[in-house]
């Protein structure tokens, strides 16, 4: 579906990192700025790291006014991009609700939703019956053990392919010229006599260029040892399953805010679950056993009806996490190094907009206004933008 390019010597821009944010940044480069000698550089295959490893859920849910902006961005471009591409990215708006099974989360749940609609994002609140509406086969009764009290829904939000996203943008960059080069990986940064960055030494040999951006999730802060620096990360494997086909049975994206898990259901009719971080820091694209009892254990309670459907498979991405549980967008200590990471478990609903600003900082220099609180600065300032805190939840 795109060009098998060779490397060349010399590019204007390289982006380090094949999947969703780094082949988006390649197509917004080219698209919006037409810089077009880019080359796209992926260690493994393209899409094969967490774009290829999450639940697939798209929204804009967010509490403080600058999340809301920058991920309802990136749910517009969500909403136009199978038109754009030209390729079916699967985008279904099924809405995701959110469910409250105390008091206290009913009352967090009211907050939230009136921060979202202070900032202009689309939420309601949902009392029980109408849950019980949307969601038949949920137990909402008083005798569950997780009770639902009420909860509220974004009706934007949804799912998409995300196979057929990471497809879309590379195929989209590569009619745009862009060099998308797999199975390359990156061993290192070639300093200018300035201390700029002016190349990259990877395992097909050294590669010049006068910029370079860093999209590699998970293995962010190994990259910045390379260039001489470190980054706030911390990263954590993030568990998913999907269970055997099954008829109908949930036709939106449900969260429950005591056990933590999400659940929707494919266009092929598996389960897609996930929940909560791995407790310990990891590089590991695999799951295990213990985390797996927890999060399917809490599926088996709050629906009594698919105690017995059986699990197809189970993996896990590598997420970024940083202090305030936000991206980092903008110029790393490096010159000539530019960061798009510390999305977290965000990533995915984040991949437009995470592509279009940092293609715009590297493109004009400047940083795109969207993703000016996000700076790697604000560790130092202290102007931090604590999604997690704000809605009791990691995000």
């Amino acid at each position: 579906m795109w060009r098998s390019a060779g490397l060349r010597s010399k590019y204007d821009v390289i982006i380090v990192g094949g999947g969703g944010h780094g082949l988006a940044t390649a197509y917004y480069l080219a698209r919006n700025h037409n810089v077009t000698n880019v080359a796209v550089i992926e260690k493994g295959w393209v899409g094969g790291g967490n774009t290829g490893r999450n639940t697939t859920v798209i929204r804009s849910n967010y509490y403080y006014p600058e999340s809301a902006a920058l991920y309802d961005f990136s749910l517009c471009l969500y909403e136009r991009l199978a038109s754009e591409l030209n390729y079916n990215i699967m985008f279904s708006q099924r809405g995701m609700i959110i469910t409250a099974h105390s008091r206290h989360e009913l009352d967090l749940a009211a907050r939230w939703v009136g921060a979202m609609r202070r900032n202009g994002i689309d939420s309601e609140l949902l009392d029980v019956t109408a849950i019980a509406k949307l969601i038949p086969a949920l137990d909402v009764s008083t005798s569950a053990r997780f009770p639902v009290c009420g909860g509220f829904i974004q009706k934007r939000a949804g799912t998409a392919r995300h196979d057929a996203v990471a497809w879309g943008y590379a195929r989209a960059a590569s009619e745009r010229g862009v060099d998308i080069i797999q199975n390359c990986e990156v061993l290192g940064f070639v300093a200018g006599s300035d201390g700029a960055v002016s190349g990259v030494e990877t395992s097909m040999g050294r590669v010049m260029a006068g910029k370079i951006g860093l999209t590699v999730a998970g293995h962010s802060t190994v990259l910045a040892a390379l260039a001489g620096f470190s980054l706030p990360i911390t990263s954590y494997g993030l568990q998913a399953y999907v269970s055997e086909p099954l008829k109908p049975v949930i036709d939106t994206v449900l969260m429950s805010l005591a056990t933590g898990i999400y659940i929707s259901q494919s266009d092929k009719g598996g389960l897609v679950i996930g929940a909560g971080l791995d407790r310990y820091v990891s590089y590991a694209q695999r799951g295990n056993s213990a985390v797996l009892r927890d999060a399917i254990g809490s599926v088996a309670e709050q629906f009594p009806s698919l105690r017995r459907v059986r699990l197809l498979r189970h993996w896990a991405g590598i997420v970024d996490v940083v202090p305030d549980s936000s991206p980092i967008i903008g110029e790393s200590p490096v010159r000539g190094l530019y960061l798009n990471c510390g999305w977290g478990t965000g990533g995915f609903k984040g991949i437009p907009v995470g592509g279009w600003t940092l293609a715009h900082h590297i493109a004009t220099g400047k940083p795109h206004p969207l993703a000016e609180p996000f700076g790697l600065d604000r560790f130092r300032t202290g102007a931090l933008i604590d999604e997690a805190a704000a809605s009791g939840i990691a995000h």
